[in-house]
């Protein structure tokens, strides 16, 4: 009776799949949750016929005048004023196309090299191999660099000071008095309210990088 011939069973593991790079998905989650920020701020824009609306415009009295129209109007346009300070931003950004190459620079360098690098990935170039704390401080020093020691410091600082100086301009000569500020949140708490709801938004759109930025630090 012949045996029949036992086939051979290998038991050594197939060779290991190249694990699928995690810097796309994450790419695409953050211009997601950017996107979706955009477009839930331009929802609650106010008309803005209603905020250019020319009848609407006096002089202060005085300078408590002033900063209570603005505290008003903020409160109740504050969507505008940040669509415009963005504009404003943007415009300072575009009208300097070298400046705005090394702001997109930057934040790539930061993407690429820490925060959607993979954490089992090491950093090297030319050769050498750098650690995570390394590479965080080549990152922080040129970002101090790249700020303080060229135009692009100054052209954010500049940009967003002439954006604030247009929002103050308006609140302080727009007369709140035909705006419906019962219908919206306590006049006390816009100002907080709306910074802690711009920072949610950032941290919720850094939120596919933090887990990586965590395990290095």
């Amino acid at each position: 009776m012949s045996s029949t011939p036992i086939l051979p069973v290998s038991t050594s593991e197939p060779n290991a799949e190249s694990k699928p790079s995690t810097t796309t998905p994450n790419i695409r989650y953050i211009l997601t949750r950017i996107s979706a920020s955009v477009r839930h701020a331009l929802s609650h824009c106010r008309p803005w016929t209603e905020l250019f609306d020319h009848t609407a415009f006096a002089k202060p009295a005085s300078f408590s005048d002033a900063t209570s129209r603005l505290r008003k109007n903020f409160s109740y346009f504050r969507a505008n004023y940040l669509t415009i300070l963005a504009g404003v931003l943007a415009f300072s950004l575009i009208s300097h196309p070298f400046s705005l190459i090394i702001l997109l620079s930057l934040i790539s360098a930061w993407l690429f090299l820490y925060a959607l690098r993979p954490s089992d990935q090491t950093l090297v170039i030319w050769g050498r191999t750098y650690s995570d704390r390394e590479t965080l401080a080549m990152l922080v020093a040129l970002t101090v660099v790249v700020i303080f020691l060229t135009s692009l410091g100054s052209l954010l600082i500049s940009g967003i000071m002439m954006g604030l100086g247009i929002v103050s301009a308006h609140g302080a000569f727009r007369m709140p008095e035909d705006l419906f500020l019962d219908e919206q949140e306590p006049l006390s708490s816009g100002l907080f309210s709306f910074v802690s709801g711009a920072a949610s938004s950032a941290a919720t759109a850094a939120a596919a990088a933090a887990p990586a930025i965590v395990s290095r630090v």
